[in-house]
Parts: structure tokens; C-alpha cells; sequence
């Protein structure tokens, strides 16, 4: 798969689903759907749309430069640079746990021409003090415990229980969660920069994308109370309560509840 010139730093991508079909592109949190992690993301996109995943930053295949300060609004002009490069427009825009989403937003205030559409989960936006502390926590645990007891910590917070307990020795581990992360602490901390200075409180009102946010009930890190601010600050975005839900949408029923609310949504537009 190719890397690309990007903004200033070289670029990894994917283009995966069918090619000729309405384009998309998928972005999570603190890591990458790619080099054989697409699975991780909803099986729905892939098998309809043309989907387009990539690395931050710094994470696997993607160079940073450390002299320029990281922000969710350089993130987004790389997705919007890569978007010029491959000459794509009118994008669903797809942002799920976490930064991703905050991503997608900044795309649609800097081009809206790009963003057909915008799904977000697990996003704010702006990161009061509460989850600025969280966040900061995390770095440091990594940073004077290490990556896995930063695993452990992230997981358990961001995976419903039952699921968690079920599947803990999947979960955790080299080839378990945030493995985009082991052995890059500097990383993890301009991402968590990126994400902790993060406000678009006075931007949100002026994006006219049509836009859906879930509300999840059971996430004590993007709670409902950071996700339903988005839905009323933007005027065409619909919020979507799921009581049930967690950070991370895992197990067989949410999947499928998460393919089914991008068809209807996505279909509508």
C-alpha cells in the first residue's frame, strides 16, 4: 500500500471495499485500522462504500515532524491533503472512539465541500477538566509503568464489562488493544496533546454537515454529557442515545447495531 507526501510529513494509507462506490474514510482514536486491523472497523463500510484508513502521525508507517505542535486541526489537514492527492470529494466522513471524530469535525469546518456526511462516536467537543485529567493519566501511566499496564487501564475503562471479562486474554497483550502505541510514548503524548487542547465550542454552530452523534451511556470517558454538547452546537447533527453502550462499541449485537444505524444514516444522504 503506498505512502504519500502529505503535508509536510510521509503519509500511510489503504483504500480497501468496492472501488467505483460512494467514498468514505474511516478514522478511530489513538491508533490505525490499517495493515490488517480493517476488520476492527464496521463490517457495513467496507462492503458497501470505498473506504479510505491511514496512520497518524507517527503511528506505524506515517512519519511526524516534532517540530510543529500537534493539534486535531493539523490532523485533519493531513485527511484533507490526502483527500486533494487522491482527488476525492463529497466524503463520509467516519470517526469513531475517540479523536477521529474530532477529526472529521475539523474537515468539516476547514472544507465542507469534502464531508457529504459526518458519523461521530466517543468524541467531544471540548475537553473539560475531567477528561484532560483522565488523558494526562493515561501518558502517565505509560510512561512510568508501561505500555501494558497503560493497556490494562485504557481497555478496562474503555470495554463494557461482561464483554471485557470474556475476552480479557484477547484483549490485552502485544496483539491486544492500542498496540499502535507499544514503544511509542512520544506519540501517544502528541496525540493526547492534540486531543486535551481540543475546542471547537465556537466553530461547531457554523457546520452545516448533516451529522449524527451517539450518546453512550456507559462511557465514563466520552460521556453523554461530552457527546450531546456536540448535537447541540451544530445544527444538523441528530444525537442517538444508546444506554447500554461504552467507549468502544465490541461483541456481535453492538456491531451489528453500529453497521445498522451507518446504513440507515449513510443511505438517507
Amino acid at each position: 500500500m503506498p505512502t504519500q507526501e502529505i503535508n509536510g510529513h510521509s503519509m500511510y494509507y489503504e483504500i480497501h471495499g468496492k472501488p467505483g462506490a460512494p467514498r468514505a474514510v474511516c478514522m478511530g482514536g489513538w491508533g490505525t485500522f490499517c495493515h490488517g486491523r480493517s476488520t476492527d472497523a464496521p463490517r457495513y463500510l467496507f462492503e458497501n462504500y470505498e473506504v479510505l484508513i491511514y496512520d497518524y502521525r507517527g503511528i506505524r508507517e506515517s512519519t511526524d515532524d516534532m517540530d510543529l505542535t500537534p493539534s486535531v486541526e493539523l490532523y485533519a489537514r493531513d485527511v484533507i491533503a490526502l483527500f486533494e492527492h487522491l482527488e476525492w470529494t463529497n466524503v463520509h466522513i467516519i470517526g469513531l472512539v475517540g479523536m477521529g471524530a474530532c477529526i472529521g469535525q475539523q474537515i468539516a469546518v476547514q472544507r465542507p465541500d469534502l464531508a457529504r456526511t459526518l458519523l461521530m462516536t466517543g468524541c467531544w467537543a471540548y475537553a473539560d477538566p475531567i477528561m484532560v485529567d483522565q488523558l494526562n493519566t493515561m501518558v502517565d501511566v505509560h510512561e512510568k509503568m508501561g505500555w501494558p499496564e497503560f493497556q490494562k487501564l485504557a481497555a478496562s475503562y474503555s470495554f463494557n464489562g461482561d464483554f471485557y471479562n470474556a475476552n480479557r486474554e484477547r484483549l490485552l497483550g502485544v496483539n491486544g488493544t492500542w498496540p499502535d502505541l507499544n514503544g511509542r510514548l512520544e506519540a501517544q503524548r502528541r496525540l493526547v496533546h492534540a486531543c486535551r487542547t481540543y475546542d471547537a465550542r465556537d466553530q461547531l454552530p457554523h457546520v452545516q454537515t448533516p451529522a449524527i452523534v451517539v450518546n453512550a451511556g456507559r462511557d465514563p470517558i466520552t460521556t453523554p454529557r461530552h457527546t450531546q454538547l456536540i448535537a447541540d452546537l451544530m445544527p444538523n447533527c441528530e444525537s442517538v442515545d444508546w444506554p447500554e453502550a461504552t467507549h468502544v462499541f465490541a461483541g456481535k449485537e453492538m456491531r451489528k447495531d453500529l453497521d445498522a444505524l451507518l446504513a440507515n444514516f449513510l443511505e438517507a444522504h
